[in-house]
């Protein structure tokens, strides 16, 4: 049982890389031999990086783990980390650090080119990250394939697991121990359609979960709870103009657990992810500013 004096509110697993960033005039793009765009940006990013950077916002006390290369992208990474003062550790991959091109459109809707520079068998060691994740309260999972071995680690010290499943279909096989292991599990709405409920339901019949949040952008999110139906939550008006979707989900999910973590009813950690993930989206880039408690009040 992890102590209440723990170390660290979230432990986040995996999610660390570069975007470089593309703005584009319209999605899709029209195809044409060469395109005139704004200065390209490559952006330290990711989903764990927005995770962790967004909880820290938010007064969570974390702790990062992930593999990077040893390359000019994992220095990007290091530095900053290190200027962020990020508690954060890492082991080298053989295949260089994560990244992804992301097309931005005029109106902030992005479409991401994804390079996972997978390692095939790649494992995270226990003795790695078995030391924080037991100081831990919570430990927040990203889906790469080495991460999904943490999952037995975290249910034997009873810590508790939220993760992202980002655009799943409700099918893929890869997806599924994440989704049957985590305690709050979060995914977009963009690939279930008219199966969107029948997949809420089915998460939380085979696996653990308290809470399945679809987020459907504009549209705003979906809420399954154990024992009650599925509710609707409209979206939160940004405070400022809409310029990138990049990092909305993972906003959502800091400012979501941010409200678990304080013991907030489901309604204000609701609340709490649309507030953040509007305020993600009138900021260029995935992680480069994150909403703060003055900004949820």
């Amino acid at each position: 049982m992890t102590a209440p004096e723990a170390e660290f509110d979230v432990l986040v697993v995996g999610g660390a890389g570069i975007d470089t960033i593309v703005r584009v005039p319209e999605l899709p793009v029209p195809y044409a031999d060469s395109v005139l765009v704004e200065p390209i940006e490559s952006y330290v990013a990711h989903t764990g990086t927005a995770v962790a950077l967004g909880a820290r916002s938010l007064g969570l006390r974390v702790k990062f783990v992930d593999f990077l290369g040893e390359d000019t992208f994992g220095d990007l990474v290091r530095r900053r980390f290190a200027e962020e003062k990020l508690d954060f550790s890492w082991l080298p991959s053989s295949a260089g650090t994560v990244r992804a091109v992301n097309l931005v459109s005029a109106d902030g809707r992005r479409m991401s080119f994804y390079d996972p520079r997978g390692v095939p068998g790649q494992r995270m060691p226990e003795d790695f990250y078995e030391g924080w994740l037991a100081r831990s309260r919570h430990v927040h999972v990203v889906i790469a394939d080495y991460a999904r071995h943490v999952l037995p680690v975290a249910l034997r010290h009873q810590v508790t697991v939220s993760t992202d499943l980002h655009d799943w279909d409700g099918t893929n096989d890869h997806h599924k121990d994440f989704a049957h292991a985590a305690d709050h599990v979060f995914l977009s709405a963009a690939n279930l359609g008219s199966r969107r409920d029948a997949v809420l339901t089915e998460v939380l019949a085979r696996g653990r979960a308290r809470t399945v949040v679809a987020t459907d952008g504009a549209r705003g999110a979906y809420l399954a709870v154990r024992g009650e139906g599925i509710r609707h939550f409209p979206a939160v008006t940004p405070a400022g103009p809409v310029v990138d979707s990049n990092g909305a989900g993972d906003a959502f999910v800091s400012g979501f657990m941010s409200g678990v973590l304080r013991g907030a009813a489901t309604e204000e950690c609701m609340r709490r992810g649309l507030l953040s993930g509007a305020f993600a989206c009138t900021v260029h880039g995935t992680a480069e500013r994150f909403a703060t408690e003055a900004d949820l009040s």
